[in-house]
This record gives structure tokens, sequence and C-alpha cells, in this order.
């Protein structure tokens, strides 16, 4: 892991510009936030492949869908709360009940959006999008999982929600990694426990099983950047193990962990201990004590690894 600190965000705007470039099919629509989603870049040098339908979300989707119908590849460019959850009906029937090549492309996810309070902060979108038939749903780790993600996620068929964080987060990878929607992220062997986390709670999750391993605990770390479809055969190899903790800047009801839990209950054995959102709303705070109150911390999920093992 290094030192250096990047946003997703930031991912997003610079891979977007570049695939814009190579492909001219490649749309973006923006609800006026273009500043904060990094898009801005993209305007100024593709202005005929950018749209800014202002602060409307479900035209934002509409407009997508019909862009889609003729062979253009949008991405709607908003924040997670906007793009999940206002949109939400628009993208069921508008979006994954047709079955279109729309990508939901939003910055903010999780508690990023820290001290703008509980209303930005969007702790159920990923849960709410993957009950949609047709949902791809991906959240990239770091700056250059993000771009190798948002590249496979122009270059698939179908929806797909892409979830990217406001605040900087430790960038994890190298720029050659390759990254495969819908097939987990192996960071580490491991035979004691395993971890399975996305988003920015990969680098927690790294940390804390560089700590453990200290004790001569081994960890099996998995990045699961695609919640959906939920890479099964990397869970069911975990329960060679048999004792799994999920980690999410999410809420534990319907993310990673929920899906996590319905792969072990249905192959019958194995225990998971999930870590995310306690299923309560945030609050204006910054990012990392708003991560405190949830348990979302190095220090818990080596807590929760060693009572595990208990």
């Amino acid at each position: 892991m290094s030192m250096m600190k990047k946003a997703t965000r930031q991912a997003f705007g610079d891979e977007i510009l570049a695939l814009g470039k190579k492909n001219k099919n490649i749309y973006v629509v923006d609800i006026d936030i273009g500043k904060s989603c990094k898009t801005g870049e993209f305007s100024k040098q593709l202005a005929n492949q950018h749209i800014n339908v202002g602060i409307a979300e479900q035209n934002a989707c509409g407009v997508a869908a019909g862009l889609a119908t003729t062979g253009k590849i949008p991405f709607i460019s908003t924040y997670a709360i906007f793009g999940s959850l206002r949109m939400g009906e628009q993208i069921r029937q508008e979006v994954c009940y047709p079955n279109l090549n729309v990508k939901i492309a939003c910055s903010h996810g999780g508690l990023t959006p820290a001290n703008d309070g509980a209303s930005h902060q969007c702790i159920e979108d990923m849960g709410v999008l993957r009950t949609f038939p047709n949902m791809t749903v991906v959240m990239g780790a770091d700056y250059y999982s993000a771009r190798k993600l948002i590249q496979q996620a122009a270059e698939i068929y179908g929806p797909v929600y892409l979830r990217f964080t406001r605040d900087a987060i430790p960038v994890i990878y190298g720029e050659d990694e390759e990254f495969t929607i819908g097939k987990a992220k192996k960071i580490k062997e491991g035979k004691d426990i395993a971890i399975i986390a996305n988003g920015d709670t990969v680098c927690l999750a790294l940390e804390a099983s560089k700590e453990l391993e200290k004790e001569e605990i081994s960890v099996k770390l998995l990045d699961m950047h695609t919640i959906k479809p939920l890479d099964r055969e990397a869970v069911v190899e975990c329960l060679n193990i048999g004792k799994i903790i999920t980690v999410e800047d999410h809420n534990v009801i319907n993310g990673l962990g929920s899906a996590v839990c319905e792969v072990v209950a249905e192959e019958g054995k194995g225990k998971v201990v999930r870590i995310g959102v306690q299923d309560q709303f945030g609050q204006s705070a910054p990012y990392e004590k708003l991560m405190e109150i949830n348990g979302i911390t190095v220090a818990n999920i080596i807590k929760t690894a060693r009572k595990m093992l208990k």
C-alpha cells in the first residue's frame, strides 16, 4: 500500500475522459455537479459527447436510456444518494427492465461526504440496486482499480452502478494490476481467518491483516469490488477457513455482508461477522469519526478477528 492517497471520483474523471476520446459513443449525462464529480475536463474537451440536464436526476435517467437505444454508452454522473435513490424508479423501469446499456457513475458513496451530513451520505445504494434484475454493482478500492473497473464497465453490455469516494483514500494497487467485474481480487492467502472487504474499507482490512500477521494469525484477504454478480466461488473458498469478516462502508443490511451471508447460509456452514454502518444515519462529522462511530476501523477488525479465533 503506497502512502499516496487519491479519491476514486478522480479516477472516474480521468478514465471517462480517456474512454471518451477513444470511443465517440461514450457520453456523460451530468446533473449540474460536474465539478464535484470530476467531469469538467470531459465537458471541455468532448463537448459533443456531454449533456448537462441540470438538477433533474430522474430526467437524466430517461435521457441516458434514450441515448442507449441509439447505440450510445451513456454514463450518468452524480452523487450516490441521487444516482441510486432519487433515480431508483427510473433506473428500474427505464434502464433495468428494458436492459439498456446505461452506466451510473456515482461519487460521494458511503460515509465519505462526511461533513455534508446524513442527507448526502449514501449507505443504502449498493443494497437497493443489487435487488434490481440486470444491474451490476461495483466499487473499486482505490484509484487504479477504479479506473480499470470503469473501463470494464464501458466494455460489458448492460446496466452498471459504479460507486466512488469523495475523500482521498490510499492507493493499494499498481497501475498495471488487472481487475474483472464479478471476480474477487485476492490480496492475501491465509488459513486462520478470511476478510472480505470492498471500496474504501479494503485499505483498513489490509492494515488489520498486517497487524494480525504479527500475532501469527494468517489472514486471507479479498477485495470484493463487485457485489453483484457476487463471486460465489471466492466466498465458498473462504468456507475452507469457515470464519469470515466482511467490511464495508455501507449499511450492514443488504450490502456486501448480506450478499456474503446469503452464500454462506446456502452452503450451510461457516460463520460471518459483518462490519459496516450499523443501520443508523450518519451525522456531520469528519469521515474517520463517522467510521469510528460504526466500528469500521482497523482496531475493530483486529478485535473481531481475535474474538472469532478464541
